[in-house]
């Protein structure tokens, strides 16, 4: 298998898989806002998507013209990849018709502390994080690698603040997960 063809395969995927969640999102964004739902942070929204799609078009073009080929790590970026991904179905599927790309809040919702979120307060965007880093590292794409982890950290500086206001503002989810973690209060007493 080439690594072009191996590089089709895994973006075609990826947009693929973008496009389904975009109808989920869409899908939950009706039922939430029919039941009085306010959405957040529509001005920095529409720079997160042109990240995204710039992504994919720098991803590409630093493929074409550079292309360095599959990185001699590809097995283990492709496992971290899968990994990533059954993270974000966990994900998705915790917070069911609460989960958006968009920030929607139903006022007086209880706030999800079960799957990943009992763990990590955002697991999407840990997710993100993992493959905006690990795609282009497969195909050694450094540069949109370097690029898009910079831009992603700074519209998380943004995003992140800008979610918690709004759940803190229209839920209970001040002091939520300060003891929601199962698993490391055992962990923490010990060291």
């Amino acid at each position: 298998m080439t690594d072009i063809f191996s590089f089709l395969l895994l973006v075609g995927f990826i947009v693929i898989q973008r496009l389904f969640e975009l109808r989920i999102a869409k899908s939950n964004e009706k039922w939430m806002k029919q039941r009085g739902a306010v959405e957040f942070g529509e001005k920095h929204y529409r720079y997160m998507v042109m990240m995204h799609f710039f992504f994919f078009l720098f991803l590409s073009c630093e493929k074409v013209f550079r292309n360095q080929g599959l990185s001699p790590f590809w097995g283990i970026l492709i496992i971290l990849f899968l990994v990533a991904q059954l993270f974000r179905i966990w994900a998705i599927t915790s917070l069911g018709r609460f989960w958006n790309t968009k920030i929607i809040v139903l006022r007086n919702a209880s706030v999800i502390r079960k799957g990943p979120y009992c763990f990590i307060k955002h697991p999407n965007y840990f997710v993100v994080a993992v493959e905006l880093a690990v795609v282009p590292l497969m195909f050694n794409a450094f540069l949109t690698a370097g690029l898009f982890t910079l831009l992603n950290i700074i519209m998380l500086m943004i995003r992140i603040p800008e979610e918690e206001k709004a759940l803190k503002e229209l839920t209970e989810y001040e002091g939520t997960f300060k003891d929601c973690n199962r698993f490391l209060p055992h962990i923490v007493k010990k060291v």
